[in-house]
């Protein structure tokens, strides 16, 4: 995510990008690419703008350590809401906190191009960003909303939310629900073949199958389920989803879920 940062927002002449990698390796993957990097002390100094581009799991210890080397205001930017949600992010007079993270080009658009429609992460095709304010300058917010329009552009609309309502749209609603619903896609898409359906027939009928109930859902095709179809669908939320899924957005289980998502080691603690 940096390298992208860098290399979209290296193409505006308003900003000068300090790049910072402790990986020796990568950093020298960075200056073969062209970049200089920068000692971490050195860029926090000077940044007006600090961008975490860091895994999700570093962001709290890395901002942690980060704010009190920033500048007097300057502006530290996460991309992901879940260490904020948790009150993982230090507080510290004198920065703007505030979390940016892009929508990716939505389904059903008309994209004009072949590269537009082959871009599904964005920055080719047209997307939606989500930003908050977390605490600090108001004034400061809507500058690194613009330089987060630079990163992640083209840009439809910057969304404004509450940090509590970005970790609703992620992780609750975009990783705990719509991913796990697609990986469920995935694994229905297995099962039916390990029961002995030819594998090109099972992917041609849920390639079709997934684009037409989605287009159901979301209003893109008006008509409607066939009765057996949403009998199919009562049966399956009562049978196979948990029943109490809504609880992923309260407090309580969305933190617990957060702090698996951040501090669980892999395969368990």
């Amino acid at each position: 995510m940096g390298a992208r940062a860098a290399e979209k927002i290296g193409l505006k002449s308003q900003y000068r990008v300090l790049m910072c990698e402790s990986d020796a390796a990568k950093a020298q993957a960075l200056r073969e690419r062209g970049y200089t990097v920068t000692p971490l002390a050195e860029a926090l100094a000077a940044a007006d703008f600090v961008v975490l581009a860091v895994p999700d799991a570093l962001i709290g210890a890395i901002a942690t350590d980060a704010a009190p080397k920033m500048k007097s205001g300057a502006t530290l930017i996460m991309l992901d809401a879940a260490a904020a949600y948790i009150g993982e992010l230090p507080h510290r007079d004198g920065i703007t906190q505030m979390i940016a993270h892009p929508c990716h080009p939505p389904f059903f658009t008309d994209h004009p191009t072949a590269e537009e429609r082959a871009d599904y992460f964005g920055g080719i095709a047209p997307q939606n960003l989500i930003v908050a304010l977390i605490e600090g300058s108001r004034a400061n917010f809507e500058a690194g909303t613009e330089l987060c329009k630079a990163i992640f552009g083209p840009i439809l609309k910057a969304h404004e939310v509450t940090a509590e309502q970005f970790a609703f749209l992620e992780p609750a609603m975009s990783e705990m629900i719509v991913a796990t619903a697609a990986r469920l896609m995935r694994e229905s898409l297995d099962a039916a073949i390990e029961k002995g359906v030819p594998r090109e027939a099972a992917e041609a009928f849920m390639a079709g199958h997934a684009q037409i109930a989605i287009a159901i859902c979301f209003g893109a095709e008006k008509a409607p389920f066939s009765d057996a179809a949403q009998k199919a669908i009562e049966w399956g939320m009562r049978e196979i989803v948990q029943p109490d899924w809504k609880k992923a957005f309260e407090r309580p289980v969305l933190e617990e879920a957060i702090r698996f998502m951040l501090h669980s080691r892999a395969g368990g603690e």
